[in-house]
């Protein structure tokens, strides 16, 4: 029985939530690690530039893996020949690669799973296991959404994510560098957590969420920096080919460039430094680590911020 009277919660907007039909868990490694659980899978091929967390899902799950070699335009180097009880996952990097996602649908169909956690307004496709990670797009503390028609049991317990807050509220009240620690320590919590569903606290923020204007906002920004950047940039990004982006990702030949930009407070962050150490990781990827700069394009910033930006890249 819901209390009556006593003091107020955050005033919050009940609105729709975006992946209405999508099962709803506490992160994205985890809906990849249920998913992989649901399906018995007894191998997956997984990129090499990707997330840690992405094979710490996987062996949670006590799935064998291999890794594959991507080429300069973000899609796989090639395509192995799957077996009955074997997976693709491809990551639909910085939400740019929606046709490459679309190609690799016809070729694999039910066997290949989509990583969306950085394409969060891609549309999943039938059929296509396909999961997301809200955090990388919204101020909120976790949460992961998981597309599929592969569901055993979900799990009864409701995750709880009050005390992974502190790095959103210290942002506010006390700017960026006073929550980065506590956003290390939260993000760092999300390991040891197991399989649950979304807390009500993080579906209350998701519904709070005005979606049409993060996404006006977001193309707007992107679109100013390509313009701007694209000669520049050793990335080839088809316009086409993207829902809503994360970021600009902007593939420099400036080893000096991130450290400058940080330097002048524009922060950005480095995927995925782990990478490197991979065992008989290609060259490319570990360029991809070093060079390639995922811009901030996103709803917190106007055209004034992205030409602050381009002017301590071209300047």
């Amino acid at each position: 029985m819901e209390a009556i009277g006593g003091y107020f919660a955050l005033e919050l907007r009940d609105g729709e939530l975006y992946h209405r039909e999508a099962f709803a868990l506490n992160s994205a490694r985890h809906c990849l690690e249920y998913l992989l659980r649901s399906r018995n899978c007894k191998k997956i091929f997984v990129p090499y530039y990707t997330c840690e967390v992405v094979v710490e899902a996987i062996m949670n799950a006590q799935t064998e893996y291999e890794m594959y070699a991507l080429t300069a335009a973000l899609e796989p180097a090639s395509l192995p020949e799957l077996q009955q009880d074997e997976l693709f996952l491809y990551t639909n990097y910085y939400g740019i690669k929606d046709t490459t996602v679309a190609d690799l649908c016809r070729i694999y169909g039910s066997q290949l799973i989509v990583d969306n956690a950085q394409a969060f307004y891609a549309a999943p496709i039938d059929g296509i296991d396909t999961f997301y990670s809200p955090r990388k797009f919204f101020g909120v503390p976790d949460g992961g959404y998981l597309s599929t028609s592969h569901v055993n049991v979900l799990p009864d317990t409701i995750g709880k994510s009050s005390m992974r807050m502190s790095h959103l509220l210290k942002r506010i009240e006390d700017g960026a560098h006073a929550g980065y620690p506590d956003f290390q320590r939260n993000d760092d919590s999300l390991r040891h957590l197991g399989i649950c569903r979304m807390s009500f606290l993080t579906e209350k923020l998701l519904r709070n969420v005005d979606y049409e204007n993060v996404r006006q906002r977001r193309w707007s920004n992107f679109e100013y920096l390509h313009h701007r950047l694209a000669p520049l940039n050793r990335l080839n990004i088809d316009l086409a080919s993207i829902s809503v982006p994360m970021v600009y990702p902007f593939w420099t030949s400036n080893g000096n460039l991130r450290t400058k930009l940080i330097k002048n407070k524009v922060f950005v962050a480095k995927y995925w430094p782990g990478v490197a150490d991979i065992p008989h990781c290609p060259e490319l990827e570990k360029d991809l680590v070093e060079n390639l700069i995922p811009l901030p394009i996103d709803q917190r910033y106007s055209l004034g911020e992205m030409e602050r930006i381009v002017d301590l890249i071209t300047k």
